[in-house]
């Protein structure tokens, strides 16, 4: 599908609007790995939910989600660069300039190590030209716990 199609601004499983099939966007930068993170531990931001090993990570993620997210919203950042959308691999990833790309493929991330700058820069042109679906607002699920210490939360009923 060409990039200037409808997409979605975060890549999330369709079922249940998890994104980054539910690792830990933090945990790449700081384990250098995919690491499962934990419904507990949830954060709800561009419209999907991003779970995290830990709250430490779920905070760091809460001061500055732009710095972990994944760059083009977790598509392929090679398939971005081409001109077309696919859905990264969150198993299948590089840190490059302190972002976190996404791949389809192992032979995507090989291509894209060849000249990273320039297909950084063509996967950033396809991407500008995109609608934007963006939604800034960051969220903590509220729990059972939270509504017995402080009450129902405003419009609950």
């Amino acid at each position: 599908m060409p990039a200037n199609a409808q997409h979605q601004s975060v890549v999330t499983d369709p079922l249940t609007g998890v994104a980054l099939s539910g690792y830990d966007p933090v945990a790449y930068f700081t384990d250098n790995e995919a690491r499962p993170g934990d419904a507990s531990n949830e954060v709800v931001w561009q419209g999907a939910s991003w779970y995290f090993a830990s709250e430490a990570n779920r905070d760091a993620f809460l001061s500055a989600p732009e710095i972990y997210a994944p760059r083009f919203g977790g598509h392929c950042a090679m398939s971005m660069s081409r001109g077309y959308l696919s859905d990264g691999n969150p198993t299948i990833f590089l840190i490059f300039e302190n972002h976190l790309l996404l791949f389809y493929s192992v032979g995507n991330r090989e291509a894209f190590s060849a000249n990273p700058n320039i297909a950084l820069v063509r996967g950033q042109g396809q991407w500008d030209l995109l609608p934007s679906y963006a939604n800034d607002r960051l969220s903590v699920p509220d729990t059972l716990e939270d509504e017995e210490q402080h009450g129902p939360a405003p419009g609950d009923a």
